[in-house]
């Protein structure tokens, strides 16, 4: 049996490096710790990037990005440049791209479908296509299935408990 990988946090982070959602997964109420590792982990995506335009990749999955203290963040970025950085708890089983890559495919899925929501964008300014106003309001009520849809696969892999 496969060894059960514990989620700290996962952070979706805009086109422009603006946090759309942070949820954490852990008891203690240290959310700044997770805000540090979700900004901290842009530098290197953004290296991962540059490499990646230099040698044609297309892949989204950008493997572990760095370990820090008690946890190893692993990266993803989606075809419209939405990053999205998982935080998982530091153990001493080998963990298998294949699973972290289907956390981010789950989290890519949730994301996109409650982007894909028309009814979202009711009170959105009509500025420009490229504005992402709406996608920033993650923290507000009306995307309350997105946060849903985060926590469900956070339970899915191993969270006991959530952070409100």
């Amino acid at each position: 049996m496969p060894p059960q990988l514990r989620l700290n946090a996962v952070a979706f982070i805009s086109p422009q490096n603006h946090p759309i959602l942070l949820r954490t997964f852990v008891q203690s109420q240290d959310e700044l710790k997770y805000h540090y590792i979700a900004h901290t982990s842009l530098d290197v995506i953004d290296e991962r990037i540059t490499a990646a335009i230099a040698s044609k990749s297309t892949e989204c999955y950008l493997n572990l990005l760095y370990t820090m203290e008690d946890v190893a963040v692993y990266g993803y970025m989606t075809p419209l440049k939405v990053k999205i950085v998982i935080a998982l708890a530091l153990t001493d089983s080998v963990v298998r791209d294949a699973d972290v890559l289907t956390i981010f495919r789950a989290l890519h899925t949730a994301y996109r479908q409650s982007v894909a929501n028309p009814f979202l964008r009711l009170n959105a300014p009509i500025d420009g296509y490229n504005d992402h106003a709406t996608l920033l309001a993650a923290g507000s009520p009306k995307w309350k299935a997105f946060r849903r849809r985060v926590d469900d696969i956070g339970k899915a892999v191993g969270v006991v408990t959530m952070s409100t």
